[in-house]
């Protein structure tokens, strides 16, 4: 048998042993077997050395030719097993997308945080502006700024937490007032603002006290601004917190950077003013303070009392959220408790 009737039977068996192949490592096995430098095609071509000079040049592209198809049909070969392999993997891992997925659990902004949002799109349909701040504050802002100079007695009530002999974290959020009075340019309108935030004090935590609290703070500088606006803007917050039917009254009280002030309470939750335990048989639950702003505020700030004026108004968000939702302990809003926090959902 000639080398050339040798190798076309090597074609041919080669081919048919690649097509019964049915994985990829017998595939490869066949190409090392076959094409290897050891194999059978090789083997043959040694016998060349037998042929005439015309003859070698021949057998050896027909060689090569043979080569080239035998690794070409591997290669197809190979194409077709790794397609098989994928498809036979998917079908095994295939997802029954019409089964219900794991459920997953959604949070709920905290209920302080919900009772800060209801605030602030209430206040920003009316026009304000909500203003950060900073939680170490100066004493020029905190105190000097809003009619307490050093050694003044109404200090006396926020004894606090001082970082420098003149840094403090912040006992009320009143020093964004101060600095917007400072800052403010009249010729771009009137002063609207609120600033909500955390505040700190000197205090021992209880169920109604916490060395932290939050508050919300707001003020109006205008012209002709009056106590009317005051009472008005407070009237429109208790209804739209605790509900239109709930009655409200002002009083008079004190504090050093309005003039003059008021506090604002509301009837009783539990006895709708005729007087019980909880509000100690008066009848009335004390929620916020506020009154016009004091001229010597107004000074510090740089701004002309002759021609404008206005109120300030200050609120704890705590105490709206306890009185509003009826939690009896104010660290029930710091612990937390999973259980107590499930019970104030927000939609949306």
């Amino acid at each position: 048998m000639s080398l050339k009737e040798q190798l076309e039977n090597l074609q041919q068996k080669s081919l048919q042993d690649i097509q019964k192949v049915v994985d990829l490592d017998a595939l490869n096995q066949i190409r090392v077997e076959v094409l290897g430098k050891k194999g059978p095609i090789t083997e043959v071509l040694r016998g060349m050395r037998d042929l005439s000079n015309e003859e070698r040049p021949k057998v050896g592209a027909f060689a090569n030719e043979i080569k080239r198809d035998l690794a070409q049909a591997i290669e197809a070969r190979k194409a077709e097993l790794e397609a098989k392999k994928v498809a036979t993997q998917l079908a095994h891992e295939t997802l029954d997308v019409t089964l219900p997925g794991q459920p997953v659990k959604k949070g709920t902004p905290h209920v302080l945080t919900q009772v800060i949002d209801d605030l602030e799109d209430l206040f920003i349909g009316m026009g304000y502006q909500v203003v950060a701040g900073y939680e170490v504050e100066d004493e020029k802002h905190n105190f000097e700024m809003l009619n307490m100079p050093a050694n003044h007695p109404a200090r006396d009530m926020q004894d606090t937490f001082y970082i420098t002999d003149d840094l403090l974290m912040r006992t009320h959020m009143s020093p964004n007032e101060a600095r917007d009075l400072e800052n403010h340019d009249f010729a771009n309108g009137p002063i609207k603002m609120i600033s909500p935030g955390r505040v700190y004090r000197r205090d021992t935590d209880d169920a109604t006290h916490s060395h932290q609290f939050y508050q919300m703070e707001g003020q109006v500088i205008d012209k002709n601004i009056t106590m009317a606006d005051l009472k008005g803007t407070l009237e429109y917050t208790i209804h739209h917190i605790f509900g239109e039917g709930r009655d409200l009254r002002f009083r008079p009280s004190y504090f050093p950077f309005t003039e003059p002030s008021v506090e604002v309470d509301i009837a009783c939750f539990r006895c709708n003013g005729k007087g019980c335990n909880v509000c100690k048989q008066t009848g009335w639950i004390e929620v916020l303070g506020a009154g016009m702003t004091h001229p010597n505020v107004l000074k510090a700030g740089g701004v002309d009392t002759e021609v404008y004026g206005g109120f300030a108004f200050g609120l704890g968000i705590d105490r709206f959220a306890m009185l509003k939702y009826g939690v009896d302990d104010i660290r029930n809003f710091y612990l937390n408790d999973v259980r107590f926090l499930n019970q104030f959902t927000q939609e949306g």
